[in-house]
C-alpha cells in the first residue's frame, strides 16, 4: 500500500475531495507554508545618516561669564557677544566702572580662563 490508500483514506472519502484535498496540500507545500527553514528577515531598512554638526562644549554660559567679569573686576557689564572662530567660543564683554572707564575682556567659553 502506498500514499492516501495506506492512510485508510481513499474507501473513507469520495473521489472528488480526495481530489481537492490533494490539492490543497501541494498548492500549501508549493506556496512554502509547510518549509523547513524559517522565513528570512525582511531586508533592513537604510537609514539616512544625520548631518555632521561640530558643537563646542561649552562649560561656562555668557551669563556665568558675565557674573564672573563683573565680580572679578567690579564693574557692570554693558555689552557681551560671543564670537565663534575655529570651533572655539570666546564670550567678548565691555565693561563699565564706577569712574567711567569703559574697556573689554575675552572669556574663553570652554574653561572660563580670561584672555
Amino acid at each position: 500500500m502506498r500514499g492516501a490508500d495506506a492512510l485508510g483514506l481513499v474507501g473513507a472519502m469520495s473521489p472528488q475531495r480526495f481530489i481537492v484535498l490533494a490539492a490543497l496540500l501541494i498548492g500549501a507545500r508549493a506556496a512554502g507554508a509547510y518549509s523547513e527553514r524559517p522565513p528570512s528577515p525582511p531586508p533592513p531598512v537604510p537609514v539616512p545618516l544625520p548631518a555632521v554638526v561640530v558643537l563646542t562644549a561649552a562649560a561656562m554660559t555668557m551669563d556665568q561669564a558675565v557674573k564672573m567679569a563683573e565680580q572679578h573686576f567690579h564693574a557692570r557689564v554693558v555689552k557681551a557677544e560671543a564670537e565663534h572662530a575655529n570651533g572655539r567660543t570666546v564670550y567678548v564683554l565691555r565693561l563699565l566702572n564706577d569712574s567711567g572707564r569703559v574697556w573689554t575682556v575675552r572669556v574663553d567659553a570652554s574653561s572660563g580662563e580670561l584672555l
